[in-house]
């Protein structure tokens, strides 16, 4: 049991962290579509810098940047060129793929750097939860800080305050005085950043190597968790786990030998996601309050 729990773990990590990302880029009412392309470039950065330095926290730094390279591609073209936010974020998505699968051409094969998981003396020796709560590398615990940091931003702190303004109406936030374009910017490369760690955690811990597309869709699961949690932080943590449950309850199924096609079980976090997405769709209610309602409208200012 312990050892599905881990597991889980780690499967619900990298979702978790690209969908917290992109909960804060659609609270400010842009809609990117663009995680699965961020997410792979911070692989494949990470990946990179660590195996060429031989240190894993280099990689994590790295695949931040690579995140956040491609995160500020996405907002001058979105912000500063007021092109459209659909079209750019699947054409993020399909340069990462690309520019990723040609940098880590010479990393496959190759042994990778793990990122090592922590012990704490006394507390990961426990029976049963000491691996479990005080056993994980730094990125889980990373992941869950996340969270609570994000939620005590968006709703207990001014800035949160402004980011949601301009999600609920840029038009009245620029009359106000706040600068639409800026706050936008700054939760684009945030988003970035979130998901080019996502892309770290697949390459140094999950799975410490490189393999072309490794993040095998987990973007897109992330942006539907956004969906799922109504756009709330706390809910989002909740979702991702399930994902995470789902995902690996497939392989195990697998494992144990059902006569079970094994793509239709390895299918089964798609097939949860739509299936998620039509049901909360039914609510109308609690989509409308929690929805940004500038979410994917272009902001123009008119003076």
């Amino acid at each position: 049991m312990e050892a599905v729990i881990l597991t889980i773990i780690t499967a619900s990590t990298p979702l978790l962290l690209a969908a917290i990302g992109e909960l804060v880029v659609e609270r400010s009412g842009v809609l990117n579509l663009g995680v699965e392309g961020m997410m792979v470039m911070g692989a494949v950065s990470a990946f990179g810098a660590a195996y060429v330095t031989g240190s894993a926290s280099i990689g994590i730094v790295a695949g931040i940047a690579g995140g956040m390279f491609m995160g500020f591609l996405f907002a001058v073209m979105t912000q500063t060129f007021i092109a459209n936010q659909v079209a750019t974020g699947l054409a993020l998505t399909l340069l990462g793929l690309g520019i990723s699968g040609l940098i880590g051409e010479s990393f496959v094969g190759v042994p990778g750097v793990k990122l090592m998981q922590l012990h704490i003396p006394f507390l990961t020796d426990l029976p049963y939860v000491g691996k479990i709560f005080f056993g994980q590398d730094i990125l889980v615990y990373t992941s869950i800080a996340l969270i609570f940091g994000v939620t005590y931003v968006l709703f207990k702190t001014r800035t949160g305050l402004i980011i949601r303004a301009v999600g609920g109406n840029h038009n009245s936030a620029h009359a106000l005085g706040y600068n639409v374009v800026r706050v936008r910017y700054g939760t684009i490369l945030f988003g970035g950043a979130c998901a080019g760690l996502a892309g770290a955690y697949l390459s140094l811990a999950y799975t410490p190597q490189w393999v072309e597309n490794m993040t095998a869709g987990r973007g897109w699961i992330a942006l539907a968790l956004v969906v799922f949690a109504s756009w709330l932080p706390r809910r989002l943590m909740v979702g991702a786990y399930l994902f995470g449950m789902v995902w690996i309850m497939g392989l195990y199924v697998q494992a144990l030998g059902f006569g079970i096609p094994s793509q239709l079980l390895s299918s089964l976090p798609y097939l949860v996601t739509i299936v998620a997405l039509v049901v909360i769709s039914q609510n109308r209610v609690l989509t409308k309050i929690n929805s940004p309602a500038m979410i994917g409208q272009p902001f123009v200012p008119d003076r």
